[in-house]
């Protein structure tokens, strides 16, 4: 036996995104916790693009940040560029994207693991797990030192057994030159579990003095930006913006004549890369109809020379990305700081896994982000926040957190990846969710801060916080649908030079809100309500700190089960956002409304759980596929059979009845 170096409640390998969200929601939910990295300096490395969000990513982000976890702050903290995505259509797809400083943003994630009271960070190559009677004991480095451990939680990124190829070369590697994981791979395999191979890629990077940014449309930020976080405003930043160029058929002209040298047309590349996220190569053999493709320059940091060049990610030989970068409008003089290459690594197939992150076989044994057949950022800091809360809960001896499809996109995520199994590496979208018309990303906050709450994750200024302004928003809602305008002679006047439209009965402000075009904002001119000085409201204090302050002494009432100020005067504390989410949930209410119908058929399914015992082959008319999926996967739940490949709504009726017999009996 090894020097057994410490023993914590959960150890954390890798601390990449996943392992940083999980690694601090073991920590301040009270587990003495251990978070291992291959090299201190890689920790919450971002060895893609230099961004964070999107739609469906950026509903991701607010998502861990309503349950109390730390990206959205950090990105807050790091941001260079914010802007507000897809503003023209609707809110389900409107959402957040920041570009980031990638130095500070690793050093700000640091900063806060290392401050982290109950979370020790030491630098160490994983390369065993130790095992008994099915439950995990502690890991083994390449020192053959031990730590011990209640739960293990891997969250290896790309790294195991990783292979960067570029051309005709391939030699074993991790993102940006960093070690691989080259041991893991084979320990994992002596615990039975099965591994698949995926790929992904990333494009060069230039020298910022050698573009000729003249050639290029610029791309700026929102001058007045929220902040990314909840809990309070971003500092002051500087806005740097990113620059849009194309492609051309010169550049298309050098690809096919190099496609020979591509290592994936060689078949050099056996991994399985990721639709949404097409090489340059790819793209040109795919759409030999287009004249040119986007590619977007974006700042590595904010006093850095590096630039990303999105949109060009590629596994070329280094003088063939060389010679094609030069034929792109500004690129002509670009000089290559890193080439870009292909990656190869080794993941788990997650379907070995439960809703909880935990692997089936081996109890106390949890797996998040890439090494689960995911890709991005986000995606791996959703998994971590669940195998984080997951394995603190088991530690403790309570119910694992398993979130619904309908109560989040981590959710669907997560149900997608255990369920159905990646066949490419995993990219959140918004229309994976049947749900997303209620999966906002203004009300991240109101589906899952309560949770957080329970799970101990968001503290008691947070909370406080988050408690007000919800009674301040339904506090207002109700005053609204209470209040009442007359069609008067000043009222239509008034409602005519604002745009709102007619009048010729009486109307709610609700009603009148409900009106295409129509903003909070322009209420105010028929509201007689909205210069009360006597209201509850939400300010930021000189600090940069989220504060609430209590305005005018109105009588306390109750709306919606919350005890709040008079909603006849409960309207100086409408901030922006919770203007927003009053506009969208008046225009699309009707809407709403089916969707909330559609989750409660839905719950029926999933509130029906099925014993994890249950031997499928004996059950009659059953399809030989759905026994094979079934016994594989061992959903919990009626509700997670119907989403399995293979399982028809024929079978999920059969199950249903079988289940009311057992019940009965």
């Amino acid at each position: 036996m090894g020097y057994i170096a410490g023993e914590y409640d959960v150890i954390v390998v890798g601390l990449g995104h996943a392992g940083c969200e999980a690694a601090l929601a073991c920590a301040r939910t009270g587990c003495r916790t251990l978070g291992l990295t291959t090299n201190l300096e890689n920790i919450a490395l971002m060895p893609c693009n230099p961004s964070v969000g999107g739609p469906a990513k950026g509903h991701l982000v607010r998502e861990i940040d309503a349950l109390g976890g730390q990206m959205a702050r950090t990105v807050d903290r790091a941001r260079i560029q914010l802007r507000m995505l897809n503003t023209g259509k609707g809110p389900a797809v409107q959402a957040l994207r920041a570009q980031v400083d990638k130095g500070r943003y690793q050093s700000e994630m640091r900063h806060t693991l290392e401050d982290q009271p109950g979370l020790d960070i030491k630098q160490a190559m994983v390369e065993d797990l130790t095992c008994r009677k099915g439950r995990v004991e502690g890991v083994v480095t390449a020192n053959g030192v031990e730590y011990r451990a209640r739960a293990v939680i891997l969250t290896t990124g790309v790294y195991l057994d990783s292979k960067v190829i570029v051309g005709e070369r391939a030699y074993p590697s991790g993102p940006n030159g960093y070690l691989p994981a080259s041991g893991l791979s084979d320990g994992l395999r002596r615990l039975g579990l099965g591994l698949g191979r995926f790929k992904t890629g990333t494009p060069p990077r230039v020298s910022g003095s050698s573009v000729d940014f003249s050639k290029m449309a610029p791309q700026y930020g929102e001058v007045r930006a929220p902040s990314f976080s909840l809990w309070a405003p971003a500092p002051d930043r500087p806005q740097i913006p990113c620059w849009l160029t194309y492609t051309t058929e010169e550049t298309h002209r050098v690809i096919r004549a190099n496609l020979d040298r591509s290592p994936l047309f060689t078949g050099l590349i056996e991994g399985i890369g990721p639709r949404y996220c097409p090489s340059i190569e790819d793209k040109v053999v795919r759409f030999p109809e287009r004249g040119g493709h986007q590619i977007f320059v974006e700042p590595e940091g904010e006093n850095v020379d590096e630039m990303y060049v999105l949109g060009f990610s590629t596994s070329l030989p280094e003088d063939v990305q060389w010679r094609a970068l030069r034929t792109v409008a500004g690129l002509e003089r670009a000089e290559i700081v890193r080439p870009g290459y292909a990656i190869e690594y080794d993941y788990v197939i997650p379907t070995q896994l439960g809703p909880s992150l935990e692997v089936k076989s081996v109890q106390g044994l949890f797996c998040a982000g890439q090494i689960c057949g995911s890709s991005g950022y986000e995606e791996a800091a959703a998994q971590g926040i669940v195998a984080g809360l997951n394995a603190s809960l088991a530690i403790r001896g309570r119910e694992s957190w398993i979130p619904d499809r309908s109560q989040a996109y981590i959710g669907t995520l997560v149900d997608d990846l255990v369920t159905k199994g990646p066949a490419e590496p995993y990219r959140m979208l918004t229309a994976r969710s049947e749900y997303r018309l209620i999966l906002r990303q203004g009300n991240a906050d109101a589906r899952l801060t309560p949770v957080g709450r329970e799970l101990g994750l968001v503290s008691d200024d947070q909370w406080t916080f988050f408690s007000r302004k919800a009674c301040c928003y339904e506090a207002e809602k109700a005053r609204l649908r209470f209040a009442k305008v007359a069609p008067s002679r000043e009222t239509v006047r008034a409602m005519e030079d604002t745009g709102l439209g007619n009048l010729s009965s009486p109307a709610s402000l609700w009603e009148l809100l409900k009106r295409p075009g129509v903003t909070y904002d322009d209420l105010a001119a028929v509201d007689p309500d909205r210069r009360s000085d006597a209201c509850m409201c939400l300010e930021e204090t000189s600090t940069g700190e989220t504060g609430v302050t209590q305005g005018g002494s109105g009588p306390v009432r109750e709306v919606a089960g919350k005890t709040v100020e008079s909603a006849d005067v409960a309207t100086r504390g409408i901030t922006p956002a919770i203007a927003r989410e009053l506009e969208t949930e008046s225009k699309y209410e009707g809407y709403i409304d089916k969707q909330l119908a559609q989750v409660e058929r839905f719950k029926r399914l999933e509130n029906r759980k099925l014993p994890a015992d249950m031997e499928y082959v004996g059950i009659t008319g059953l399809s030989n596929e759905a026994k094979e999926k079934l016994t594989k996967i061992r959903p919990v739940s009626l509700g997670q059979a119907s989403r399995i490949p293979g399982v028809s709504s024929a079978d999920v009726s059969i199950l249903l009845v079988h289940l009311e017999r057992h019940r009965r009996r």
